[in-house]
């Protein structure tokens, strides 16, 4: 039997990028699969991939910064499969970037909404439909940028990249004793257009990454992938508030 054969689990941010490849390891699995985002056609591109993998899968348009959207992705999860066993939060934006004092309102607020609020919003509901079940298992999106170390010129997202690893931890002991698990993961740079500085090519970042790195690589989504797989299955059951660091070493030195 697979490790997720009849669990629902959700994605938001599931169209691109480690949220895909973290949906398609989970449909492999077994797993039926819901794919949340704002671009239909990327989302519904992903779901076609699931499906033919021989996975149950849908995508619901979604702005997690939306309270009333966000509300209506929990509603429907659960009209058409009764349950949500899992929730993989991986919605994020890189957003405003240079000096402090150079950023405008927009910079700060966008960014903020979109990692922080919209990760706190897909936790309220989540987590009222998984106490209403008596279990389930989150978990969020950090970054080791933010929850990890210090990084200048992108202070909004370092600052909601925080704040994630402490509502992550928050959350966690608020309820684990009713049978919700909730855990985060912080990547370092991945082999996603997000990791890309301004002008870079894949392979320019590769180069770069490798010369900061003690692994001496940029990490894989399907790394991010297995993680997140691990910390939702039973083998992760005592982990409890944790925020697993995916960088190579990066932040130890």
């Amino acid at each position: 039997m697979a490790r997720f054969e009849q669990k629902i689990v959700m994605i938001t941010g599931g169209s691109t990028g480690i949220g895909q490849v973290t949906a398609l390891a989970f449909a492999r699995e077994g797993a039926s699969v819901i794919i949340a985002g704002r671009r239909a056609s990327e989302g519904e591109k992903t779901v076609s991939h699931l499906r033919e993998q021989g996975a149950q899968a849908s995508f619901i348009k979604t702005d997690v910064t939306v309270e009333s959207e966000v509300a209506h992705l929990i509603k429907e999860i659960v009209a058409s499969y009764g349950r949500l066993d899992i929730a993989f939060n991986n919605a994020g934006y890189l957003g405003g970037k240079g000096p402090l004092i150079e950023l405008t309102e927009t910079d700060w607020d966008t960014t903020l909404d979109i990692n922080l609020k919209g990760t706190w919003l897909s936790m309220k509901y989540e987590i009222r439909q998984m106490l209403r079940q008596g279990s389930g298992i989150i978990v969020n999106m950090s970054s080791n940028i933010g929850g990890h170390v210090a990084r200048p010129m992108v202070t909004p997202y370092a600052v909601a990249k925080a704040g994630v690893r402490m509502l992550t931890q928050s959350a966690a002991l608020e309820y684990i004793k009713s049978g919700i698990r909730i855990n985060a993961v912080s990547p370092g740079p991945i082999r996603t257009p997000m990791s890309r500085q301004a002008n870079e090519t894949d392979e320019q970042r590769d180069q770069r990454v490798a010369t900061s790195s003690p692994l001496g690589r940029v990490g894989q989504p399907q790394e991010v992938a297995n993680t997140v797989l691990w910390l939702s299955s039973p083998e992760a059951s005592l982990v409890v508030g944790h925020d697993i660091v995916l960088d190579g070493g990066f932040t130890l030195q």
